[in-house]
């Protein structure tokens, strides 16, 4: 049901309180995006986990700039003209991964609509990057909607990727307000024909945006018609002055419920909490899959 704004004042609730994390790797994972000249969507986004995710050793690198060809009202990233592609990228994100000894690496971009195919070789030359530098290690790609181009996908699909990740963001109603320039059905069907080429897919979603449990349900039903076998829900934090209020703060136990709900409906990974992201605890989130996927 929509809230009224003024059940929720300004003040996040005590579960949304934390210390910002800074020991661990952290200086190391600095350092490296340093050297290599990187984008993080852990720094462009503003992500809560940030200092979390660096002190452990690990970040999501983000592919073609940082600067999106589209606004989306609940993203923190700048939106404008693009940068030209950086040709030497794909193999500094590789290098980056082998010095900080990952094996599970997560790849993302900014959404490019000036690019005739929106990044979708730029994204392949990155996991085949990968792939030959390290060994043994596993790749997600979190990637744009292509537009729904069927031939980008399959530049992205064709180059060997672990896990297709594409965010459905949120539910189809609150489309039109919260990605103005996306397609609900389209993010569907590009979750969809990956799924049909028998590709661990995954997605994700924000709460507290405005939408309602039977929403959040219909979200869940669509997502795992399309084939999707592994779901992020997190709580929608306003990243910027710009972006839209949070109409509620969810409670831990209602992220628990979600995550009951989306086991019950054949999930076989469901990642559920405030701080939760696309690519939080990713590699945990696959390797757990897995087993019942018999892969």
């Amino acid at each position: 049901m929509r809230t009224n704004k003024a059940e929720f004042p300004d003040r996040k609730p005590m579960w949304l309180r934390r210390k910002i994390a800074g020991g661990g790797d952290f200086g190391l994972v600095t350092s490296v995006l340093k050297a290599e000249s990187l984008n993080t969507v852990c720094s462009s986004a503003r992500c809560p986990n940030r200092g979390e995710c660096y002190s452990s050793g690990t970040a999501t690198f983000m592919i073609m700039g940082n600067v999106c060809s589209r606004n989306c009202s609940f993203c923190a990233i700048d939106s404008g003209r693009p940068i030209p592609l950086r040709e030497d990228e794909p193999q500094a994100v590789a290098r980056a991964a082998e010095a900080l000894k990952l094996k599970h690496v997560v790849v993302t971009s900014v959404t490019r609509d000036d690019l005739p195919d929106g990044g979708a070789e730029h994204f392949a030359k990155t996991v085949q990057s990968i792939k030959a530098k390290l060994k043994d290690v596993t790749v997600e790609v979190l990637t744009p909607d292509f537009k729904g181009n069927p031939a980008s996908l399959k530049k992205v699909l064709d180059a060997g990727p672990d896990v297709f990740n594409h965010n459905i963001e949120t539910v189809k109603r609150l489309y039109p307000e919260v990605r103005p320039r996306a397609l609900y059905e389209r993010s569907l069907n590009v979750l969809r024909m990956a799924s049909e080429r028998g590709f661990f897919t995954k997605s994700g979603f924000m709460v507290g945006l405005g939408e309602t449990s039977g929403e959040i349900i219909e979200l869940l039903s669509d997502l795992r018609a399309s084939g999707c076998v592994a779901l992020t829900v997190g709580q929608y934090l306003k990243p910027g002055k710009n972006c839209l209020p949070v109409a509620k703060f969810y409670s831990p136990e209602e992220f628990k419920k979600i995550e009951r709900i989306g086991y019950e409906m054949g999930f076989v990974s469901v990642t559920s909490g405030p701080f939760v992201r696309s690519s939080y605890g990713a590699e945990k989130a696959f390797r757990r899959a897995i087993i019942p996927l018999g892969r």
